[in-house]
């Protein structure tokens, strides 16, 4: 297997954080590029009434929060000194994961895992899930221990 091009999606949780720098030690060992994604997503018809909207200034300033966080996981790969491209969406998380790997050419998807058990799961499922059977490529789960 050829690994050239490293999607890592990223949602600021501590498996992210792990399944981050589980990418940049496999885009070293096999001088990768390392390409970021962000789905600032938010599930409106689920977290809101009906009737609600949202002001155009709260997207804005969710899409600006979401970029400075995605700039500093940008510099935090190309300190170590990977190649390195960022993406940023308002996507559903794993729609975009599936479009970004296959619009990039992804080899391996690393990404981390929040491991959702009982109801959650089953109301929620899991990102991880669904990308592990939509992805055009191989996906490696990263989860943290948790004690």
């Amino acid at each position: 297997m050829r690994i050239q091009t490293i999607l890592v999606p990223i949602d600021y949780s501590p498996h992210s954080a792990k399944a981050l720098q589980v990418a940049i030690g496999l885009a070293k060992t096999f001088s990768a590029k390392v390409h970021l994604l962000h789905a600032y997503h938010l599930p409106v018809s689920i977290t809101m009434p009906d009737a609600v909207v949202i002001p155009q200034s709260f997207w804005d300033s969710v899409k600006d929060a979401s970029a400075r966080k995605l700039e500093k996981s940008f510099e935090t790969v190309t300190r170590e000194g990977v190649q390195c491209e960022s993406h940023l969406t308002a996507q559903t998380p794993s729609a975009a994961i599936v479009e970004t790997a296959k619009q990039i050419g992804a080899d391996l998807i690393v990404m981390g895992t929040r491991g959702l058990t009982g109801l959650k799961h089953v109301l929620l499922g899991s990102v991880a899930e669904r990308t592990v059977r939509n992805a055009p490529c191989p996906v490696m789960t990263v989860k943290i221990d948790e004690e």
